[in-house]
């Protein structure tokens, strides 16, 4: 099957909602198989559990600001 360019990127302007919506099903099915998840939470990482508890684990950096193209190299 082909794509034309506007089917295409039709399809690439969606991809943030459809990463978003992968990202909490596998948040909720994680929970509902008994498992715990990780998540940030204003700057803190945190544990949450399937019974709702919430265990902090560390506080995390600030983000590290970046320009389109800009190049980092980590140690």
């Amino acid at each position: 099957m082909t794509l034309s360019e506007e089917a295409m990127c039709f399809l690439e302007e969606h991809i943030p909602e459809l990463a978003e919506v992968a990202f909490k099903q596998a948040y909720w099915a994680a929970l509902a198989f008994g498992n715990s998840v990780l998540i940030s939470d204003n700057g803190k990482l945190v544990e949450v559990f399937p019974d709702g508890k919430r265990k902090f684990i560390k506080k995390l950096p600030l983000p590290t600001p970046v320009t389109r193209g800009q190049r980092l190299n980590i140690p």
